[in-house]
């Protein structure tokens, strides 16, 4: 799989917390979730190489052209999946009375490749337990 997006170079580690620090992903959100990621980075034009959440925040690994303007890439992300999940969940919206399901802030930095498989185990070992 990572041969077929060298082209995409460089990976990127991006990092994002539930409002509040509020524990609302739970396994059914976290699945529905990493789909709509992934739909969202098709439309994009990235590659998510590897996803996943904790009850509180999520972790992706994405491969993105350099064309592809990250700030528009992050935003679709947290406020599609945001509005998606309000839509299918009211019970969450009621629980964050800002309106807002992400926290405002995220965290994101290249990955070297040689650094990559390291990167790759620690996204992995996030999984709801």
């Amino acid at each position: 799989m990572i041969e077929a997006v060298i082209q995409y170079i460089p990976f990127v580690h991006y990092i994002c917390c539930v409002k509040y620090r509020r524990k609302f992903l739970t396994p059914e959100i976290s699945e529905y979730l990493k789909k709509v990621n992934q739909d969202i980075a098709g439309k994009f034009g990235v590659q998510i190489i590897e996803q996943e959440t904790d009850r509180d925040h999520i972790h992706i690994i994405f491969a993105s052209k350099p064309e592809v303007q990250l700030s528009k890439f992050i935003n679709s992300l947290k406020s599609t999946s945001a509005r998606l999940i309000f839509r299918d969940h009211p019970e969450i919206k009621k629980e964050l009375w800002g309106g807002n399901f992400w926290s405002p802030s995220y965290f994101l930095s290249t990955v070297g490749e040689v650094k990559l498989e390291d990167v790759k185990k620690y996204v992995q070992s996030q999984g709801n337990p």
